[in-house]
Protein backbone atom coordinates (compact mmCIF):
# COMPACT_ATOMS: atom_id res chain seq x y z
CA UNK A 1 0.00 0.00 0.00
CA UNK A 2 2.82 2.42 0.86
CA UNK A 3 4.47 1.76 -2.49
CA UNK A 4 1.14 2.32 -4.24
CA UNK A 5 0.55 5.62 -2.46
CA UNK A 6 4.09 6.74 -3.19
CA UNK A 7 3.77 5.98 -6.90
CA UNK A 8 0.62 8.12 -7.09
CA UNK A 9 1.61 10.60 -4.40
CA UNK A 10 1.32 13.74 -6.55
CA UNK A 11 -2.15 12.79 -7.75
CA UNK A 12 -3.30 12.10 -4.20
CA UNK A 13 -1.94 15.47 -3.08
CA UNK A 14 -3.80 17.11 -5.97
CA UNK A 15 -6.99 15.32 -4.95
CA UNK A 16 -6.49 16.33 -1.31
CA UNK A 17 -6.05 19.98 -2.33
CA UNK A 18 -9.28 19.88 -4.37
CA UNK A 19 -11.19 18.27 -1.52
CA UNK A 20 -9.78 20.79 0.96
CA UNK A 21 -10.82 23.78 -1.17
CA UNK A 22 -14.31 22.45 -1.79
CA UNK A 23 -14.75 21.47 1.86
CA UNK A 24 -13.63 24.93 2.99
CA UNK A 25 -16.09 26.54 0.56
CA UNK A 26 -18.98 24.37 1.73
CA UNK A 27 -18.06 24.84 5.40
CA UNK A 28 -17.60 28.61 5.43
CA UNK A 29 -19.90 29.84 2.66
CA UNK A 30 -22.69 30.66 5.12
CA UNK A 31 -20.44 33.13 6.92
CA UNK A 32 -21.67 36.28 5.21
CA UNK A 33 -18.83 38.47 6.51
CA UNK A 34 -16.12 36.17 5.24
CA UNK A 35 -17.79 35.75 1.85
CA UNK A 36 -18.18 39.53 1.50
CA UNK A 37 -14.49 40.00 2.31
CA UNK A 38 -13.41 37.24 -0.08
CA UNK A 39 -15.55 38.58 -2.93
CA UNK A 40 -14.63 42.24 -2.49
CA UNK A 41 -10.97 41.77 -1.64
CA UNK A 42 -9.87 38.75 -3.66
CA UNK A 43 -12.15 37.10 -6.21
CA UNK A 44 -13.87 40.29 -7.43
CA UNK A 45 -10.60 42.13 -8.21
CA UNK A 46 -9.21 38.95 -9.76
CA UNK A 47 -12.22 38.58 -12.09
CA UNK A 48 -11.96 42.23 -13.09
CA UNK A 49 -8.25 41.83 -13.83
CA UNK A 50 -8.95 38.75 -15.94
CA UNK A 51 -11.63 40.71 -17.75
CA UNK A 52 -9.29 43.59 -18.57
CA UNK A 53 -6.86 41.08 -20.03
CA UNK A 54 -9.44 39.11 -22.03
CA UNK A 55 -11.17 42.23 -23.39
CA UNK A 56 -8.02 43.12 -25.30
CA UNK A 57 -9.51 40.95 -28.04
CA UNK A 58 -13.03 41.06 -29.46
CA UNK A 59 -13.08 37.27 -29.68
CA UNK A 60 -14.69 35.43 -26.76
CA UNK A 61 -11.83 33.91 -24.81
CA UNK A 62 -14.43 31.80 -23.01
CA UNK A 63 -15.35 30.07 -26.25
CA UNK A 64 -11.69 29.41 -27.03
CA UNK A 65 -11.24 27.85 -23.60
CA UNK A 66 -14.37 25.73 -24.04
CA UNK A 67 -13.17 24.41 -27.39
CA UNK A 68 -9.74 23.74 -25.92
CA UNK A 69 -11.31 21.90 -22.99
CA UNK A 70 -13.31 19.64 -25.31
CA UNK A 71 -10.27 18.91 -27.50
CA UNK A 72 -8.00 18.22 -24.52
CA UNK A 73 -10.64 16.03 -22.84
CA UNK A 74 -11.17 13.91 -25.95
CA UNK A 75 -7.41 13.69 -26.53
CA UNK A 76 -6.77 12.71 -22.92
CA UNK A 77 -9.47 10.02 -23.06
CA UNK A 78 -7.99 8.50 -26.22
CA UNK A 79 -4.47 8.70 -24.84
CA UNK A 80 -5.57 7.05 -21.58
CA UNK A 81 -7.29 4.19 -23.39
CA UNK A 82 -4.17 3.54 -25.49
CA UNK A 83 -1.89 3.82 -22.44
CA UNK A 84 -4.00 1.33 -20.45
CA UNK A 85 -4.08 -1.10 -23.38
CA UNK A 86 -0.29 -0.99 -23.67
CA UNK A 87 0.33 -1.31 -19.93
CA UNK A 88 -0.13 -5.11 -20.03
CA UNK A 89 0.57 -6.32 -16.48
CA UNK A 90 -0.09 -2.92 -14.88
CA UNK A 91 -3.36 -2.05 -16.57
CA UNK A 92 -5.37 -1.60 -13.37
CA UNK A 93 -2.81 0.75 -11.91
CA UNK A 94 -2.55 2.70 -15.16
CA UNK A 95 -6.32 2.96 -15.41
CA UNK A 96 -6.46 4.15 -11.79
CA UNK A 97 -3.92 6.93 -12.40
CA UNK A 98 -5.68 8.02 -15.61
CA UNK A 99 -9.09 8.13 -13.94
CA UNK A 100 -7.72 9.92 -10.87
CA UNK A 101 -5.98 12.53 -13.01
CA UNK A 102 -9.22 13.21 -14.90
CA UNK A 103 -11.16 13.44 -11.64
CA UNK A 104 -8.66 15.88 -10.14
CA UNK A 105 -8.77 18.10 -13.22
CA UNK A 106 -12.56 18.20 -13.13
CA UNK A 107 -12.63 18.97 -9.40
CA UNK A 108 -10.07 21.74 -9.87
CA UNK A 109 -12.21 23.41 -12.51
CA UNK A 110 -15.30 23.14 -10.31
CA UNK A 111 -13.44 24.37 -7.21
CA UNK A 112 -12.12 27.33 -9.15
CA UNK A 113 -15.63 28.16 -10.34
CA UNK A 114 -16.96 27.97 -6.78
CA UNK A 115 -14.27 30.30 -5.47
CA UNK A 116 -14.41 32.77 -8.38
CA UNK A 117 -18.19 32.86 -8.66
CA UNK A 118 -19.96 30.59 -6.18
CA UNK A 119 -19.03 32.82 -3.24
CA UNK A 120 -21.19 35.58 -4.75
CA UNK A 121 -24.31 33.56 -3.97
CA UNK A 122 -23.44 33.97 -0.29
CA UNK A 123 -22.53 37.66 -0.21
CA UNK A 124 -24.87 40.62 0.32
CA UNK A 125 -27.36 40.55 -2.55
CA UNK A 126 -28.68 43.45 -4.58
CA UNK A 127 -31.79 43.37 -2.41
CA UNK A 128 -29.66 43.60 0.74
CA UNK A 129 -27.64 46.52 -0.57
CA UNK A 130 -30.43 48.48 -2.26
CA UNK A 131 -33.26 47.94 0.21
CA UNK A 132 -35.57 46.95 -2.66
CA UNK A 133 -37.05 43.58 -1.77
CA UNK A 134 -39.32 41.10 -3.44
CA UNK A 135 -42.69 41.16 -1.71
CA UNK A 136 -45.90 39.19 -1.89
CA UNK A 137 -47.86 40.32 -4.94
CA UNK A 138 -51.63 40.63 -5.27
CA UNK A 139 -53.39 40.05 -8.58
CA UNK A 140 -54.46 43.68 -8.65
CA UNK A 141 -50.88 44.93 -8.16
CA UNK A 142 -49.58 42.51 -10.77
CA UNK A 143 -52.19 43.65 -13.28
CA UNK A 144 -51.45 47.35 -12.66
CA UNK A 145 -47.71 46.95 -13.15
CA UNK A 146 -48.21 44.70 -16.20
CA UNK A 147 -50.47 47.39 -17.70
CA UNK A 148 -47.84 50.04 -16.93
CA UNK A 149 -45.21 47.99 -18.76
CA UNK A 150 -47.56 47.45 -21.69
CA UNK A 151 -48.07 51.21 -22.01
CA UNK A 152 -44.34 51.95 -21.82
CA UNK A 153 -43.66 49.12 -24.26
CA UNK A 154 -46.21 50.52 -26.70
CA UNK A 155 -44.56 53.94 -26.56
CA UNK A 156 -41.05 52.49 -26.94
CA UNK A 157 -42.13 50.34 -29.90
CA UNK A 158 -42.59 53.44 -32.02
CA UNK A 159 -39.02 54.58 -31.35
CA UNK A 160 -37.18 51.64 -32.94
CA UNK A 161 -36.75 50.84 -36.67
CA UNK A 162 -38.54 47.86 -38.18
CA UNK A 163 -38.03 45.73 -41.27
CA UNK A 164 -40.52 44.87 -44.02
CA UNK A 165 -42.09 42.20 -41.77
CA UNK A 166 -42.61 44.69 -38.97
CA UNK A 167 -39.87 43.15 -36.80
CA UNK A 168 -37.34 44.95 -34.60
CA UNK A 169 -34.52 45.91 -36.97
CA UNK A 170 -31.67 47.40 -34.90
CA UNK A 171 -28.45 45.67 -35.89
CA UNK A 172 -26.76 43.39 -33.40
CA UNK A 173 -23.46 45.17 -33.98
CA UNK A 174 -25.02 48.51 -32.96
CA UNK A 175 -26.58 46.95 -29.86
CA UNK A 176 -23.26 45.51 -28.69
CA UNK A 177 -21.40 48.72 -29.52
CA UNK A 178 -23.66 50.76 -27.22
CA UNK A 179 -23.56 48.30 -24.31
CA UNK A 180 -20.72 49.98 -22.31
CA UNK A 181 -22.92 52.97 -21.38
CA UNK A 182 -26.12 51.12 -20.49
CA UNK A 183 -25.54 51.20 -16.71
CA UNK A 184 -24.42 54.84 -16.49
CA UNK A 185 -27.75 56.19 -15.21
CA UNK A 186 -28.43 53.26 -12.89
CA UNK A 187 -24.98 53.59 -11.31
CA UNK A 188 -26.03 57.06 -10.19
CA UNK A 189 -29.00 55.57 -8.36
CA UNK A 190 -27.05 52.61 -6.98
CA UNK A 191 -23.35 53.56 -6.61
CA UNK A 192 -22.37 50.02 -5.56
CA UNK A 193 -23.09 48.93 -9.15
CA UNK A 194 -20.26 51.05 -10.54
CA UNK A 195 -18.04 49.08 -12.87
CA UNK A 196 -15.67 49.92 -15.71
CA UNK A 197 -17.76 48.48 -18.54
CA UNK A 198 -16.07 47.22 -21.67
CA UNK A 199 -19.23 45.82 -23.24
CA UNK A 200 -20.37 42.35 -24.17
CA UNK A 201 -19.05 39.82 -26.67
CA UNK A 202 -20.93 37.94 -29.38
CA UNK A 203 -20.61 34.16 -29.23
CA UNK A 204 -19.65 32.37 -32.43
CA UNK A 205 -21.39 29.23 -31.20
CA UNK A 206 -24.65 31.08 -30.57
CA UNK A 207 -26.76 28.45 -32.34
CA UNK A 208 -25.39 25.82 -29.98
CA UNK A 209 -26.20 28.08 -27.02
CA UNK A 210 -29.80 28.29 -28.26
CA UNK A 211 -29.97 24.49 -28.43
CA UNK A 212 -29.06 24.28 -24.74
CA UNK A 213 -31.40 27.18 -23.85
CA UNK A 214 -28.87 29.93 -23.09
CA UNK A 215 -29.22 33.54 -24.23
CA UNK A 216 -25.92 34.55 -22.65
CA UNK A 217 -23.23 33.49 -20.22
CA UNK A 218 -20.92 35.29 -17.83
CA UNK A 219 -17.58 33.50 -17.46
CA UNK A 220 -15.78 34.23 -14.17
CA UNK A 221 -12.57 32.67 -15.50
CA UNK A 222 -12.31 35.37 -18.17
CA UNK A 223 -14.48 38.16 -16.75
CA UNK A 224 -16.40 38.28 -20.04
CA UNK A 225 -20.10 38.90 -20.61
CA UNK A 226 -21.03 36.75 -23.63
CA UNK A 227 -24.35 36.90 -25.51
CA UNK A 228 -26.18 34.69 -27.97
CA UNK A 229 -26.52 36.60 -31.27
CA UNK A 230 -28.48 33.92 -33.11
CA UNK A 231 -31.74 34.47 -31.21
CA UNK A 232 -34.08 37.38 -32.15
CA UNK A 233 -32.48 40.78 -31.64
CA UNK A 234 -35.49 42.33 -29.91
CA UNK A 235 -34.31 41.02 -26.52
CA UNK A 236 -30.57 41.18 -27.16
CA UNK A 237 -30.13 44.59 -25.44
CA UNK A 238 -31.74 43.44 -22.19
CA UNK A 239 -29.82 40.14 -22.38
CA UNK A 240 -26.60 42.15 -22.63
CA UNK A 241 -27.65 44.19 -19.59
CA UNK A 242 -28.37 40.95 -17.70
CA UNK A 243 -24.86 39.58 -18.32
CA UNK A 244 -23.32 42.93 -17.40
CA UNK A 245 -25.12 42.72 -14.05
CA UNK A 246 -23.21 39.48 -13.42
CA UNK A 247 -19.96 41.33 -14.11
CA UNK A 248 -20.86 43.57 -11.18
CA UNK A 249 -20.85 40.56 -8.86
CA UNK A 250 -24.62 40.03 -8.82
CA UNK A 251 -25.08 36.25 -8.81
CA UNK A 252 -28.85 35.89 -8.49
CA UNK A 253 -30.49 35.34 -11.87
CA UNK A 254 -33.73 37.05 -10.86
CA UNK A 255 -31.89 40.11 -9.57
CA UNK A 256 -29.92 40.28 -12.84
CA UNK A 257 -33.17 40.16 -14.82
CA UNK A 258 -34.54 42.95 -12.67
CA UNK A 259 -31.39 45.02 -13.16
CA UNK A 260 -31.48 44.32 -16.89
CA UNK A 261 -34.94 45.91 -17.04
CA UNK A 262 -33.91 48.92 -14.94
CA UNK A 263 -30.62 49.53 -16.75
CA UNK A 264 -32.15 49.14 -20.20
CA UNK A 265 -35.14 51.39 -19.58
CA UNK A 266 -33.02 54.17 -18.04
CA UNK A 267 -30.15 53.95 -20.54
CA UNK A 268 -31.42 56.64 -22.91
CA UNK A 269 -30.96 54.25 -25.84
CA UNK A 270 -34.19 53.49 -27.75
CA UNK A 271 -33.27 49.88 -28.59
CA UNK A 272 -32.35 49.13 -24.99
CA UNK A 273 -35.45 50.85 -23.61
CA UNK A 274 -37.69 48.80 -25.91
CA UNK A 275 -35.95 45.53 -25.00
CA UNK A 276 -36.14 46.38 -21.28
CA UNK A 277 -39.87 47.07 -21.34
CA UNK A 278 -40.36 43.96 -23.48
CA UNK A 279 -38.41 41.72 -21.10
CA UNK A 280 -40.30 43.07 -18.10
CA UNK A 281 -43.64 42.72 -19.86
CA UNK A 282 -42.91 39.08 -20.76
CA UNK A 283 -42.13 38.18 -17.15
CA UNK A 284 -45.10 40.10 -15.77
CA UNK A 285 -47.44 38.89 -18.51
CA UNK A 286 -46.53 35.24 -17.96
CA UNK A 287 -47.27 35.61 -14.25
CA UNK A 288 -50.51 37.49 -14.89
CA UNK A 289 -51.70 34.88 -17.37
CA UNK A 290 -51.49 32.23 -14.64
CA UNK A 291 -53.11 34.48 -12.03
CA UNK A 292 -55.82 36.18 -14.11
CA UNK A 293 -56.14 35.16 -17.79
CA UNK A 294 -58.87 37.70 -18.50
CA UNK A 295 -56.75 40.58 -17.25
CA UNK A 296 -53.81 39.26 -19.25
CA UNK A 297 -55.73 39.16 -22.54
CA UNK A 298 -57.23 42.60 -21.93
CA UNK A 299 -53.70 44.05 -21.65
CA UNK A 300 -52.21 41.89 -24.41
CA UNK A 301 -54.97 42.85 -26.82
CA UNK A 302 -53.98 46.52 -26.63
CA UNK A 303 -50.37 45.96 -27.73
CA UNK A 304 -49.40 47.32 -31.17
CA UNK A 305 -48.71 45.00 -34.09
CA UNK A 306 -44.97 45.62 -33.94
CA UNK A 307 -44.76 44.24 -30.41
CA UNK A 308 -46.97 41.30 -31.35
CA UNK A 309 -44.70 40.56 -34.32
CA UNK A 310 -41.62 40.50 -32.06
CA UNK A 311 -43.37 38.28 -29.51
CA UNK A 312 -44.43 35.81 -32.23
CA UNK A 313 -40.97 35.81 -33.77
CA UNK A 314 -39.29 35.20 -30.42
CA UNK A 315 -41.70 32.38 -29.55
CA UNK A 316 -41.27 30.73 -32.96
CA UNK A 317 -37.49 30.84 -32.64
CA UNK A 318 -37.38 29.15 -29.25
CA UNK A 319 -40.13 26.64 -30.11
CA UNK A 320 -37.75 24.90 -32.50
CA UNK A 321 -35.51 23.94 -29.57
CA UNK A 322 -38.22 23.22 -27.03
CA UNK A 323 -38.30 19.76 -25.44
CA UNK A 324 -35.17 18.60 -27.25
CA UNK A 325 -32.82 16.33 -25.34
CA UNK A 326 -29.98 18.90 -25.31
CA UNK A 327 -32.26 21.54 -23.80
CA UNK A 328 -33.61 19.17 -21.14
CA UNK A 329 -30.14 18.01 -20.13
CA UNK A 330 -28.82 21.58 -20.07
CA UNK A 331 -31.71 22.81 -17.90
CA UNK A 332 -31.29 19.92 -15.48
CA UNK A 333 -27.54 20.48 -15.18
CA UNK A 334 -27.91 24.25 -14.77
CA UNK A 335 -30.69 23.78 -12.23
CA UNK A 336 -28.42 21.50 -10.23
CA UNK A 337 -25.55 23.97 -10.53
CA UNK A 338 -27.66 26.84 -9.18
CA UNK A 339 -28.80 24.69 -6.27
CA UNK A 340 -25.22 23.61 -5.51
CA UNK A 341 -24.31 27.28 -5.03
CA UNK A 342 -27.14 27.71 -2.54
CA UNK A 343 -29.94 28.96 -4.79
CA UNK A 344 -32.59 26.51 -3.58
CA UNK A 345 -35.13 27.56 -6.21
CA UNK A 346 -32.84 26.57 -9.06
CA UNK A 347 -34.15 27.64 -12.46
CA UNK A 348 -37.51 28.49 -10.87
CA UNK A 349 -35.77 31.46 -9.25
CA UNK A 350 -36.19 33.37 -12.52
CA UNK A 351 -39.85 33.92 -11.59
CA UNK A 352 -38.93 36.04 -8.57
CA UNK A 353 -38.14 38.93 -10.90
CA UNK A 354 -41.89 39.55 -11.05
CA UNK A 355 -42.01 40.26 -7.31
CA UNK A 356 -39.07 42.66 -7.63
CA UNK A 357 -40.61 44.49 -10.58
CA UNK A 358 -43.95 44.89 -8.80
CA UNK A 359 -42.23 46.05 -5.59
CA UNK A 360 -40.26 48.69 -7.51
CA UNK A 361 -42.88 49.94 -9.97
CA UNK A 362 -46.13 49.70 -8.03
Amino acid sequence: MKAFLKRHGKLHLWLAADVFLLAAYLLFRQNRGWMNALASGVTGPLRRALGRLCYRTEVSVMEILCVALVVVSVGYLLWSVIAVARAKGARRERAYSAALCGLCAGLSIYAGFCLLWGVNYWTDSFQDRSGIRAEAVTKEELARVAELFARRLTAAAGEVPRDEDGLFAVSRAEILEKSPTVYDALEGQFPFLRFEDTGVKAMRFSRLMSAIDFTGFYCPYTGEANVNVDSPACLLPSTAAHEMAHQRGIASEQECNFLAVLASTTSGEAAYAYAGWLMGYIHLGNALYLADPDAYWAIRGALPEGVEADLRDNTAYWDQFRDRAAQKVSNKVYDGLLKSYGDENGIRSYGTVVDLLVAYYK
